[in-house]
């Protein structure tokens, strides 16, 4: 699926093919704590099909428990989370849902690190909804 997305305040603008069948939520701890919230969502890309259309990404390489490195790139100015990808970085990019033009037809397929996972997500559900702020 071809999809377009950008950070908040719009410096950085991208394009991707994207593989539809690897869209999941991750709820480790470092997803948590990078996100800033219960798990981050993420669309991996089809191989080599990230393309950065306008501006200069941040980048902190994150290196995993298991030793493996991994570049989090983001907007210098607004701090908007793009993509993570391996350090060096490549072929595959995870994009961050969030800045995804089309995000509301992303469909996550699965959770990952499940033994993370916040324990009060499954009252989310029957949580009241107020269309706008209160």
């Amino acid at each position: 699926m071809k999809v377009d997305g950008a950070c908040f305040c719009g410096q950085i603008t991208y394009e991707a093919e994207l593989d539809t069948d690897r869209i999941l939520i991750c709820n480790c701890t470092d997803c948590q704590t990078l996100s800033g919230s219960a798990f981050r969502t993420v669309a991996f890309t089809k191989e080599g099909a990230f393309t950065l259309l306008s501006g200069e990404l941040k980048v902190y390489v994150k290196i995993a428990d298991s030793g493996n490195r991994r570049q989090q790139a983001f907007c210098p100015d607004c701090g908007s989370p793009i993509y993570a990808t391996s350090d060096p970085a490549g072929p595959f990019y995870g994009i961050r849902v969030g800045t995804i033009a089309q995000r509301d037809r992303l469909v996550p397929k699965t959770h990952i690190f499940a033994r993370s996972m916040q324990h009060w997500l499954d009252v989310v559900p029957t949580l009241p909804t107020i269309e706008g702020m209160p």
